[in-house]
């Protein structure tokens, strides 16, 4: 369980890096000036930051086998998911009122395409229910 939580929240982490990526290099970050983004730059950096730490602190337990580190990394995925939730929740209107004919020209988060996010989010869900079963020491030998 431990091992499968850690692939997927690297998997999750790879997606999560190539959206944050498009976000910058459309501009995301200078669309806070104009208030032209939907995303809150804070948003967007607090849930890379406490996602990158929660990972780091899963690969600390998995070598230091301390369940207690186990949960820390699970407490920080909650406020992960919910920042998650809330720049979803906040890019889907964006996304549906894209103009067709695949031009990006408007909000940065435009550009992200929904396979990336729809990706994430799955593999997003399934890290936090296997982090939290691994918490709880399901399938642990």
């Amino acid at each position: 369980m431990d091992i499968a939580a850690l692939v997927t929240w690297l998997v999750t982490a790879v997606g999560g890096f190539y959206m944050l990526g498009v976000w910058i290099s459309r501009g995301g970050v200078r669309q806070q000036r104009d208030g032209s983004t939907r995303l809150p730059a804070p948003v967007v950096f607090g849930h890379f930051l406490l996602a990158a730490a929660g990972l780091v602190l899963w690969i600390i337990y998995l070598f230091a086998d301390t369940r207690a580190l186990a949960w820390i990394a699970f407490a920080l995925l909650v406020p992960v998911a919910l920042l998650g939730l809330v720049m979803f929740l906040r890019w889907l209107p964006v996304h549906r009122a894209a103009p067709s004919g695949g031009t990006t020209a408007g909000p940065a988060e435009r550009s992200i395409p929904m396979a990336a996010v729809i990706g994430h989010g799955v593999f997003a869900v399934v890290t936090v229910v296997l982090v939290l079963l691994a918490a709880l020491g399901v399938g642990a030998s």
